[in-house]
């Protein structure tokens, strides 16, 4: 073994096995990187990061993020051995253990705090969720700006509170993954000096070698990208790991990427260097061979010798509380010459927003003109973030068109050269959510937004940001066919269909400006859920509050707008811009004599998890007549209109014409639906 002490040797081949074991006692899993890059993990933990396994959220941290997510055990046997404390539910450390030896036992088992890729809150020291590959390196970015942009605000002289460093562990896969490029493009551009990557180039795949489909020069690319490139040409070598770590230090003006080139399955006999040790257990035999080539007992499963233990607590154990302690002693001093800027951090540290943070939102005017909710939603983000001064993000080339840009005169920019709360993601959706999450993570309430139809390219982000439990918020503009001339492919149609499909995301289409308000209000006292505003280009009518009923029923998913004497003869449910459509036909439909009420469903998701009794109230069982209106597919709608009901909706892409054009071709008229209320209350009367 290259260059390691004894205690170093032993900690890193115990490691090795542990994360052997576990994947065999799993019978699944991924065993060969953890086995090849336990060196890396030790040397991070031990030496290199500010830490504090007591105090795994302590704010002043430097973070460690797997991208690799199917290496889980590398992380959860680091975690183990270095002690690390598990968090309540309010985020304070306990005495347990985060990762715990019958956890790493009970690998990918149901109630194991260690899943199949390491979860963000289910473990202490977990920064992010990962396994998408390529997801981790570029949430990574989102963490390292927010390292910046906390330095820039808070930071005063003789009070450097944030200087913290952030690690992200990769591989080919990673690699090649147009994710990790448009990240990693970014960053260059950014010149994130305190982010730094670590290739891990075993050049294996699933299918086998990468020169079947990987022969780029990764190091001329990051070159290009203005990336500082390294190279490191053993992980077993530590000095030559810990001379690549010096160098990242060293460099100030941008990133750096780490090149260290492993065996897979190091010290397995057989399957070392191989692709059958990627994706499945190595089997006895071949763990006890690797045991064997460690020095170690082939027959012991899941040793951890106490001087194991005893390395990670000289070190780390040492290193991190003193760190900690330091920081919180000036922090202590800081909060006495800034008690407001240390105010917003308890904040931000907490999770919470500012005392009145929406004291700035008002209610817009009634006006039959009125404004596209995009322009409307454009005025409350400015207002929001008024009162949220953590509120940052940004467009993907958009700004303009999304209504996204922070107007106050102190927002600022961030960029290469200054550090402001607008931020130009440029044209990488994917990248810019998964940043976005990054920013989140790390305090932040960050927005971003670009076109609806984009959506598509940026639905992993979304599903990670919900499976994480975190409030990102997604703003997408351009919501349906009404974007015209651009023609159906950028005309959103099974978009709301899909976003809503995903558990613990509210997906809000606001019906006018008042309802703009109400559904900011939501997103932002969300502390667990992510939230997707659908909002127009054209303009919506701001509808009469005095007539109808007050846009605070947004907070409910659903809520009836406009009602009738007794008991209606249907009911009309519709979201956004459909919302007036379905108030004209009900005017039509009341001059013959019918009674209907208008329901307003700007999110499903919400309206749904309200109590029984509430969902009554607005949508009768007794009222079997139904029609749902929506510039979308029906796919979700059949929950809310029921077996009689009718559906006005896409039924295919749409078409390249103005946009009120396009309306009556397809339909979307109070004519039509007339035409179907009668026939829903005919079915039901059947």
């Amino acid at each position: 073994m290259l260059s390691m002490t004894p205690s170093e040797k032993k900690a890193i081949d115990t490691m090795r096995a542990m994360a052997a074991d576990a994947v065999q006692a799993a019978k699944s899993g991924h065993p060969g990187t953890p086995m090849a890059l336990s060196p890396i993990a030790y040397l991070l933990y031990n030496e290199r990061m500010k830490f504090d396994p007591n105090r795994p959220n302590w704010p002043g941290r430097d973070r460690f993020v797997l991208s690799i997510g199917h290496a889980s055990t590398l992380i959860y046997t680091t975690l183990h051995f270095a002690g690390v404390k598990a968090l309540d539910a309010a985020g304070k450390p306990t005495s347990e253990s985060a990762v715990s030896l019958d956890d790493l036992k009970s690998f990918r088992q149901l109630g194991s705090r260690c899943a199949g890729h390491p979860e963000y809150g289910r473990v202490a020291g977990v920064e992010t969720t990962t396994g998408p590959l390529g997801a981790g390196v570029a949430t990574s970015v989102g963490m390292a700006a927010a390292d910046r942009w906390l330095a820039d605000r808070y930071n005063k002289p003789g009070f450097e509170l944030f200087s913290s460093d952030v690690y992200a562990l990769c591989g080919d896969g990673c690699m090649m993954e147009g994710l990790a490029s448009e990240a990693a493009s970014l960053a260059g551009h950014l010149k994130l000096g305190n982010l730094c990557w670590i290739y891990d180039q075993n050049r294996i795949t699933i299918e086998g070698n990468t020169e079947l489909a990987f022969t780029e020069s990764v190091a001329d690319r990051f070159a290009a990208y203005g990336w500082n490139v390294l190279n490191v040409d053993d992980v077993n070598d530590l000095p030559a790991l810990r001379e690549a770590f010096d160098a990242f230090k060293a460099t100030a003006d941008r990133p750096t990427l780490i090149i260290a080139k492993s065996r897979i399955a190091f010290g397995a006999p057989t399957k070392e260097g191989k692709e059958s040790a990627h994706g499945a257990p190595l089997g006895d035999d071949e763990v006890a061979g690797a045991k064997k080539f460690y020095g170690m007992d082939p027959e012991v499963k899941f040793a951890a010798d106490a001087d194991v233990y005893e390395t990670f607590a000289s070190n780390l154990g040492q290193r991190g509380p003193e760190a900690s302690a330091a920081w919180d002693a000036l922090f202590a001093e800081y909060r006495k010459a800034y008690p407001e800027l240390a105010a917003e951090l308890d904040a931000i540290f907490a999770g919470t927003l500012p005392t009145g943070w929406d004291a700035a939102l008002q209610p817009f005017p009634a006006d039959a003109k009125g404004l596209a909710s995009r322009a409307s939603s454009g005025k409350v983000l400015n207002d929001v973030a008024a009162g949220v001064p953590w509120l940052v993000g940004g467009s993907a080339d958009l700004a303009p068109s999304n209504c996204t840009w922070l107007k106050a005169e102190d927002a600022g920019e961030f960029g290469p050269n200054s550090v402001g709360r607008n931020f130009r993601f440029g044209v990488r959706e994917n990248a810019m959510g998964a940043i976005a999450n990054g920013l989140t993570l790390s305090g932040l309430r960050s927005y971003c937004a670009t076109f609806f139809v984009f959506s598509d390219y940026m639905r992993p982000a979304i599903r990670l940001a919900a499976l994480q439990e975190i409030p990102t918020l997604f703003i997408f503009t351009h919501d349906s066919i009404c974007v015209g001339e651009d023609g159906p492919t950028h005309q959103p149609i099974e978009h709301l269909a899909s976003l809503r499909a995903i558990p613990n995301l509210n997906v809000f289409r606001p019906a006018d400006a008042n309802e703009v308000v109400e559904s900011y209000r939501v997103a932002l006292n969300s502390t667990k859920t992510p939230s997707v505003l659908a909002l127009t280009r054209q303009n919506l009518p701001t509808l009469d509050r005095e007539k109808y009923a007050s846009a605070a029923g947004v907070a409910r998913g659903a809520y009836v707008l406009a009602d009738c004497d007794g008991t209606p003869d249907a009911i009309l449910i519709a979201s956004g811009s459909e919302v007036a459509l379905c108030l004209e036909a009900r005017e039509a439909l009341a001059a013959e004599g019918l009674k209907v009420r208008v329901v307003s469903a700007p999110c499903l998701d919400l309206f749904a998890r309200q109590p029984q009794e509430y969902r009554e109230s607005v949508l009768p069982k007794a009222v079997k007549a139904r029609v749902g209106v929506e510039l979308g597919v029906e796919q979700g709608w059949g929950r809310l209109i029921g077996d009689c009901g009718r559906f006005l909706g896409m039924n295919g892409f749409g078409d390249s014409a103005p946009a009120g054009v396009l309306l009556k071709h397809f339909g979307f008229v109070p004519e039509r639906v007339v035409e179907l209320v009668k026939e829903s209350i005919a079915d039901a009367n059947a």
